[in-house]
């Protein structure tokens, strides 16, 4: 994996990472955010995979179904959070993908190998912006100040 700090200022940092082909993409992120002692942040990415675990959550689940492709995917959306949960930052990813015969899989990215080159703008909330982990959902929900 390689990334570079390619903005800073105004309470937030934006980078551009690459994964190399065969690099696990939750891990490598997950490590990223680690390293950088991240704030919550919001990352979008381009490229293809090698292979795939997608989740599906039925509503008021906590786990996931999850769905293993064992082929090369073309992604054609994956964004996802970094929220911080007991000062740690967690990662969640949703993803579309397709396959060479045009069929598409959604669902959350639980897993996944980077075919060649897969590339991610990964950019930091504001500093005046946090999320905080709601049990009931699950997941990190942004908290906004209360207008007085």
């Amino acid at each position: 994996m390689q990334h570079q700090l390619i903005r800073h200022g105004q309470g937030s940092r934006t980078w551009s990472i690459v994964l190399d082909a065969g690099e696990e993409v939750a891990g490598c992120l997950q490590a990223f955010a680690r390293a950088e002692v991240l704030n919550p942040a919001h990352f979008t990415a381009t490229g293809s995979l090698q292979d795939a675990v997608l989740g599906q959550l039925a509503p008021g689940e906590h786990d996931f179904r999850r769905d293993p492709l064992a082929h090369r995917l073309q992604i054609i959306s994956l964004a996802g959070d970094v929220e911080l949960r007991d000062n740690q930052p967690q990662l969640r990813m949703h993803a579309v993908l397709g396959d060479s015969n045009g069929a598409t899989f959604d669902g959350y990215l639980l897993e996944g190998h980077a075919d060649a080159g897969l590339e991610v703008i990964m950019t930091e909330a504001p500093v005046q912006l946090h999320k905080d982990y709601d049990t009931d959902a699950g997941l990190a929900l942004f908290k906004h100040k209360e207008n007085s």
